[in-house]
């Protein structure tokens, strides 16, 4: 499996976690910074939260961490929470806009 085709599974697996209290996944909602894989398929992931008083500010990093993690493909998976830039509804795709009802 090439490395573009590993970040599409790690995308496709992010694409199935969602916010508790918004009906859109992580990804399309901007949360999502950075997908970096190395050579022996381990996968770091910048990403960030609605708030930092967000409710799952604990459990939602776990349950990435986890699911990426399980992928067969996948050695292991890290989770840098981080709040630079703080995240905004501008970073979210056209659909979860959509979704939303921002558009």
């Amino acid at each position: 499996m090439t490395m573009n085709e590993l970040e599409n599974e790690v995308v496709n697996v992010l694409k199935t976690i969602y916010d508790p209290e918004i009906p859109v996944d992580v990804f399309e909602l901007g949360l999502i910074y950075e997908v970096k894989i190395d050579k022996e398929a381990n996968v770091e992931i910048e990403m960030t939260l609605t708030s930092p008083n967000c409710p799952v500010a604990e459990s939602m990093p776990k349950e990435i961490e986890d699911k990426v993690a399980a992928h067969p493909e996948i050695k292991s998976a890290k989770v840098n929470i981080v709040f630079d830039p703080p995240w905004d509804k501008d970073m979210m795709s056209e659909e979860a806009q959509l979704e939303l009802g921002f558009l």
